[in-house]
C-alpha cells in the first residue's frame, strides 16, 4: 500500500496531468481521463475492471433507450428500461458484495449447511471469463478478493444517472466516453464522494480549468493527505493497541480507545474525500463537499447532515423521497426512515454489525423526529453536543467490530470497573499519544479554518499556503516511507 501510494503520487498522477494538459481539445481530455481511470482501476483490480466496463455500457445503453422512449412518448418502455437497469445494478452489487453474507446467514438457520464453505462471489466473474481468457483458469482467488474495490460507490453513481434520466432531471449522455469518464473518474472512484451525474453534466462538456482552481486543488489535496497520513494512520496505532485487549485496559482505557477510532475514521474518510475533491479541481471539476465538521453536531440528525453528505443525499433523493418522505403522515415517515437507515447500514458492509449501526443511528433520528428534537432545543449547547457525540462514539464501536461477541465484550468494557479505571500499559500508551489526540480533536473542529480565513486578505497568506503544502508533503512522504501501515477504511465498501 505504501509503495502504491508513492507510485501514484510520483508516476501515475504526474503522467496523467502531463498528458491531460498538453491536449488542448476538451473531448480528447475526457478520453484521456476515461482511459487512465480504467487503467487506474485495473491496476488494483485487473479482472474486475470488466465488471466496471459492463456497468458503464449497461447504464449508458439504458439511458439511450429511455431517451428514445421519451421522445416517442413511450412511457412504458422507459419504465421497463429503468427497472431492468436498476435490477441489474442491484443484482451486480448483491452478488459481488452480499453473497457471502447471505450464505452465512442461511447457514446459521439451516444446521445441515454449517460445514459448507461460503462461495466467493468473484468466482462468478473469473469462471465466466475463463472460457474467453484461458489463462484465468489457473488464477487463485483469495477470500480477500471477494469485493471489487469501490463497487458501492460507482454503482450508486450509475444508478443516479439512469433514475435522473427517467425523471427528466438530466439529459441523456450520447457519448459513451463521456459517460465512462463520469463513472470511472479516478479521483473519487475508490471511496467517493458519490457524484451525481446532474451535478457535473455541464462540467463534463465544458469545464474551464484555471491556475487558481488548480492551486486550490493542490492545497485541498494536501490537507486531505495530511489528515490521512499524519493523523488517521497515527491514531489508528493507538486504537489497535487498546483494541487488542480491551477487557484489561480499564474503563477509561476503553473509552480513549473508541474515541481514537472515532477520530481515525473521520480523518481517514474525510481525508480521502478532500484528496478526491482536490484532485478533481486539478482537472477542472468541482465536486460537492462530503464532510462539514460532523463532530461539532448537537443532534444525531445534524450529525448526518454533516457526515458523508453525498451518501445521505443519495438515499434522500432516491429512496426516502420516492417512498413518500414526510408527506404521508408520521407513521409512514417513521417507516421510510427505518428503511433508509437499515439500507444505510447494509450499504457500508455485508455484516450484521453494520445493520445494527444503521438501526442505532436510525433509532435516534426517529426519536428526534417524534419528541427528542424538541427536548434538545431546551438543553444547553454543551449537553446537546455530549449527547450527539455519545451516540456517534458508541455507534463507531458497532461499526468496527464485525464479530458480535467481541463487540458486546468491548461495549461491556466501557462500563465495567472490575478492571479499574485504566491499566498501567494502557495509560503508558495513551500518554505517548496524548499530544496527537489533542491535535486531532482540535483539527476535527472548524477552529483552524476560521483562523486561516481571517488572513485571506493578507498578501503573505498565499505564501503561507505554499509553505504548508511543501511541509505537509515532506512529512507525508517521510511517514509513508518509514511506515508500511497505510489502510483506507472505506476501501472495503
Amino acid at each position: 500500500m505504501t509503495f502504491s501510494s508513492l507510485l501514484f503520487l510520483s508516476v501515475f498522477f504526474v503522467a496523467v496531468l502531463f498528458f491531460y494538459y498538453i491536449v488542448p481539445n476538451r473531448l480528447y481530455r475526457n478520453i484521456i481521463l476515461c482511459i487512465t481511470s480504467l487503467f487506474f482501476y485495473a491496476w488494483g483490480e485487473p479482472i474486475c475492471v470488466i465488471l466496471m466496463i459492463f456497468s458503464i455500457l449497461m447504464n449508458y445503453t439504458a439511458g439511450l433507450i429511455m431517451g428514445r422512449c421519451r421522445r416517442k412518448g413511450n412511457g412504458r418502455g422507459a419504465k421497463i428500461a429503468l427497472v431492468v437497469s436498476v435490477v441489474l445494478n442491484l443484482l451486480m452489487l448483491g452478488v459481488f458484495k452480499y453473497t457471502p453474507f447471505v450464505f452465512d446467514t442461511v447457514k446459521g438457520l439451516i444446521p445441515s449447511m454449517a460445514n459448507m464453505p461460503a462461495p466467493i462471489a468473484k468466482d462468478v466473474l473469473y469462471k465466466s471469463l475463463s472460457g474467453i481468457i484461458p489463462q484465468l483458469k489457473n488464477v487463485n482467488i483469495g477470500v480477500e478478493g471477494m469485493l471489487p474495490i469501490g463497487i458501492s460507490f460507482y454503482t450508486f453513481q450509475a444508478m443516479s444517472y439512469v433514475i435522473d434520466v427517467y425523471r427528466g432531471d438530466t439529459g441523456v449522455q450520447k457519448n459513451p466516453m463521456l459517460f465512462g469518464t463520469y463513472v470511472a473518474l479516478f479521483p473519487q472512484l475508490i471511496a467517493g464522494p458519490i457524484v451525481r451525474y446532474k451535478d457535473i453534466e455541464d462540467q463534463l462538456k465544458g469545464r474551464h480549468e484555471s491556475v487558481a482552481q488548480f492551486a486550490s486543488g493542490i492545497k485541498l489535496f494536501m490537507v486531505g493527505l495530511a489528515k490521512k497520513i499524519l493523523i488517521a494512520n497515527q491514531v489508528a496505532l493507538l486504537w489497535n493497541g487498546l483494541r487488542a485487549d480491551a477487557m484489561s485496559n480499564g474503563v477509561l482505557g476503553s473509552w480513549v480507545g473508541i474515541i481514537s477510532y472515532t477520530l481515525q475514521i473521520y480523518f481517514d474518510f474525510s481525508g480521502y474525500s478532500d484528496m478526491a475533491i482536490g484532485l478533481g479541481r486539478m482537472f477542472g471539476f468541482e465536486f460537492l463537499k462530503n464532510f462539514d465538521y460532523p463532530y461539532i453536531s448537537q443532534s444525531v440528525t445534524e450529525f448526518w447532515r454533516r457526515w458523508h453528505i453525498s451518501l445521505g443525499t443519495w438515499f434522500r433523493e432516491y429512496v426516502y423521497i420516492p417512498l413518500g418522505g414526510n408527506r404521508k403522515g408520521m407513521p409512514r415517515q417513521i417507516f421510510n426512515l427505518a428503511v433508509v437507515w437499515a439500507l444505510t447500514g447494509l450499504w457500508h458492509g455485508a455484516s450484521w454489525n453494520f445493520v445494527l449501526w444503521g438501526i442505532w443511528h436510525g433509532f435516534f433520528v426517529v426519536m428526534e423526529k417524534l419528541f427528542l428534537g424538541k427536548w434538545l432545543k431546551k438543553w444547553p449547547k454543551a449537553l446537546r453536543h455530549v449527547y450527539a457525540m455519545l451516540v456517534a462514539v458508541l455507534g463507531w464501536a458497532l461499526f468496527d467490530f464485525t464479530d458480535l461477541s467481541k463487540l458486546f465484550e468491548f461495549l461491556g468494557s466501557l462500563f465495567d470497573f472490575s478492571s479499574g479505571i485504566i491499566s498501567h500499559d494502557a495509560l503508558t500508551l495513551v500518554i505517548s499519544f496524548l499530544p496527537l489526540l489533542v491535535v486531532a480533536i482540535i483539527a476535527s473542529t472548524p477552529l483552524g479554518a476560521n483562523i486561516r480565513h481571517k488572513f485571506d486578505d493578507k498578501p503573505w497568506a498565499e505564501w503561507l499556503d505554499i509553505v504548508f503544502v511543501l511541509v505537509a508533503l515532506l512529512f507525508c512522504i517521510a511517514s509513508l516511507v518509514a511506515s508500511g501501515y497505510n489502510p483506507f477504511i472505506y476501501f472495503r465498501f
